[in-house]
């Protein structure tokens, strides 16, 4: 684990590495097709937006002045995925809000062998969250990659064949609406649950 969290990157590093990227007409990991392209600079976009307009609810802020303990909140990510771009930026604002949190980021397709410890259903969906104790590097949780309520969604429009396209529209919408406040709600319960 030591190897992953060494070579994993801040948030700004990230967002910097992203930016970076499709300013080139870029984004991360092998697939460059126009589609993954796409999907990169809307999420891009997304991650900007959540930066100006995300804050955290006061629920979870209490939580975080409990958490005894520094952790990592090791992420696998990469720039083109839409959950990534959705949940990541509220994982910032917690370590922003709480010092004992560090946010490191890894990309997916570059550490397959990590991700494939952290399979969903046997897939390798990110983001994916794995809370470590920071000195030991014992893993204390794991979250991801979605909120439980529209990971339920995504399932359902999985079995029912929905094309790519329009189940992308549905969660999108979901999220939109939600605005996080799913996302901060199971985060609080595992953070409260595990760090404090």
């Amino acid at each position: 684990m030591k190897t992953y969290v060494d070579k994993a990157i801040n948030y700004k590093k990230y967002v910097d590495l992203l930016d970076s990227l499709m300013a080139e007409g870029k984004t991360t990991g092998p697939n460059q097709s126009p589609d993954y392209l796409n999907y990169a600079k809307l999420n891009l976009a997304r991650i900007h937006r959540l930066n100006k307009t995300a804050t955290l609810t006061e629920e979870l802020k209490e939580v975080l002045k409990k958490v005894k303990l520094p952790f990592i909140f090791l992420v696998l990510t990469e720039g083109w995925c839409g959950d990534a771009a959705q949940n990541i930026p509220t994982l910032h604002l917690i370590e922003e809000e709480c010092k004992k949190i560090e946010l490191k980021l890894i990309l997916r397709d570059e550490n397959l062998e990590l991700m494939d410890r952290y399979l969903t259903n046997g897939g390798r969906s990110i983001p994916k969250l794995i809370c470590l104790e920071k000195e030991s590097l014992k893993e204390v949780f794991t979250w991801g990659p979605r909120p439980e309520a529209v990971q339920q969604t995504v399932l359902e429009l999985k079995e029912k064949q929905v094309s790519l396209m329009e189940k992308a529209e549905i969660v999108h919408k979901w999220y939109s609406l939600d605005k996080t406040f799913s996302l901060q709600k199971e985060l609080k319960e595992l953070i409260e649950k595990h760090l404090t």
